[in-house]
């Protein structure tokens, strides 16, 4: 028999030769997950024998991460802002820097919400979840992602307030909007060929790359959105931290009064503001 240390020890090798990063947290939530416990609690089984059974279901999570299987498909959720979202490989994964702009959501007051390539959902349900009197519309052209995105609004009780409709950016949307936020594709199609393999091969390639110069959403809404904007409504994109001086421009040439960009926690752009359009 092999002892749960034994097995995370052989598994971050395997890990470390495939080139994963980060290859001992992974072996460690991926034992976690097959021996269904809590990834605080892997240290305290680690001097326990692992079970025939545990043992061939974390050989097989580590020879699928070994090919750069992300962990979170894995194991079917992706932590976002203190919740867990459940995730798939039809939807991109919520990332620590779109954080940045559910805090620039937060910090003004709004009602009527209108988030555009929703995704998992992320942003529309952290949104909902944290202003209980607020209501918003998603709207993604995949018809899994509108899906996904439901379930997490069923999972984190926001559904009755959120509305998920499929279709092309602001095809499907009615009325107008205190806030409209978007974390469009924003690679260009050069920097694609430069992503990780969790990226290049196991997320959605519509969700990261517009397969032109990474800016195409933004011209769509910077033309489109103020349509959709109430008087005091603003609109939060999440941008490439080399994008900021071009997303700002594309939204002044287009007659936005106030456009700023605003960074990470790491000092990168990240979030261009944009308000009273033409």
């Amino acid at each position: 028999m092999t002892t749960a240390a034994e097995a995370m020890v052989a598994a971050t090798a395997r890990l470390r030769a495939a080139g994963v990063p980060d290859p001992a947290r992974d072996a460690r939530i991926l034992l976690a997950h097959a021996a269904q416990v809590d990834a605080a609690r892997v240290t305290l089984i680690a001097p326990e024998d692992i079970a025939p059974d545990i043992a061939d279901r974390y050989d097989h999570l580590i020879a699928l991460r070994a090919v750069r299987v992300p962990v979170s498909h894995l194991i079917g959720e992706r932590e976002f802002y203190g919740r867990r979202f459940k995730v798939s490989a039809e939807v991109l994964d919520p990332r620590p820097e779109t954080e940045t702009l559910v805090e620039a959501a937060l910090s003004e007051d709004f009602e009527r919400l209108l988030d555009l390539g929703t995704g998992s959902g992320c942003l529309l349900v952290t949104l909902l979840a944290e202003r209980s009197d607020a209501k918003g519309v998603g709207i993604d052209l995949s018809e899994t992602a509108c899906l996904q995105a439901s379930a997490n609004a069923v999972l984190h009780k926001v559904a009755s307030r959120a509305q998920i409709l499929q279709g092309d950016w602001f095809d499907p949307a009615e009325g107008r909007f205190d806030l409209i936020v978007a974390n469009p594709p924003y690679l260009s199609a050069f920097e694609m060929e430069e992503v990780s393999p969790e990226l290049r091969d196991h997320e959605p390639r519509m969700a990261l790359t517009d397969e032109g110069d990474g800016l195409s959403a933004y011209r769509i809404i910077a033309d489109q959105a103020g349509s959709y904007l109430t008087a005091e409504g603003r609109v939060l994109c999440e941008i490439g931290s080399q994008q900021g001086p071009d997303v700002r421009a594309i939204f002044e040439r287009r007659g936005w009064g106030t456009v700023d960009v605003m960074p990470d926690l790491d000092g990168r752009d990240r979030v261009v503001l944009a308000r009273n359009p033409a």
